[in-house]
């Protein structure tokens, strides 16, 4: 299935407080997710210690095996300091309710984000959703497609606007008006 970004501030908002209502790790994985474009394989793999006291996050890419230092914004840094409160410095971010301590896994974290976007009418959802999300409102804030592409990674400007739903926008506005 390929998922779309939430084009829409107030569904982001809507799907904030569905995850608030249920559990506040799944809010705050969305919230990381949507302000940090990163995949969600390496959101769920972060430590306290990746996070704790930071300004910034160092990983490697589980996908690409890069390494990615990317900034956390102050509300984000905010949000991650009050959560983590109480928290061993060794243990997973966002740990799973199994009681062991592994992280929560991609499929059990996709049945959550997908139940909060049902709850609000968003049928087209994934946890790439989170990343897509994320591109498409800093490529509308910022229209520099060039540090977007440099940001996921991706080898052509095109790939990106396509990948953000940029290009589907663009082909949807171009057959509104149009009528034979």
């Amino acid at each position: 299935m390929n998922v779309q970004p939430i084009r829409d501030r107030v569904k982001i908002e809507e799907i904030k407080n569905e995850l608030l209502k249920s559990n506040y790790r799944d809010y705050i994985i969305f919230i990381f997710g949507i302000n940090s474009g990163l995949r969600i394989s390496d959101i769920l793999k972060l430590k306290v210690i990746d996070v704790k006291n930071k300004d910034h996050i160092i990983l490697k890419e589980q996908k690409t095996k890069k390494t990615k230092r990317f900034l956390i914004q102050y509300q984000l840094k905010v949000e991650i300091e009050k959560y983590i409160q109480g928290m061993k410095s060794s243990s997973y971010l966002f740990l799973s309710r199994k009681g062991t301590n592994q992280p929560i896994s991609r499929i059990q974290y996709y049945r959550i984000i997908r139940k909060a976007a049902v709850m609000v009418g968003i049928h087209e959802i994934g946890t790439h959703t989170l990343r897509k999300t994320f591109g498409y409102f800093h490529y509308k804030e910022n229209k520099d497609v060039a540090m977007l592409q440099e940001i996921f990674n991706h080898s052509g400007p095109s790939v990106t606007l396509r990948y953000i739903g940029i290009t589907q926008d663009i082909i949807d506005n171009s057959m509104r008006g149009f009528y034979l």
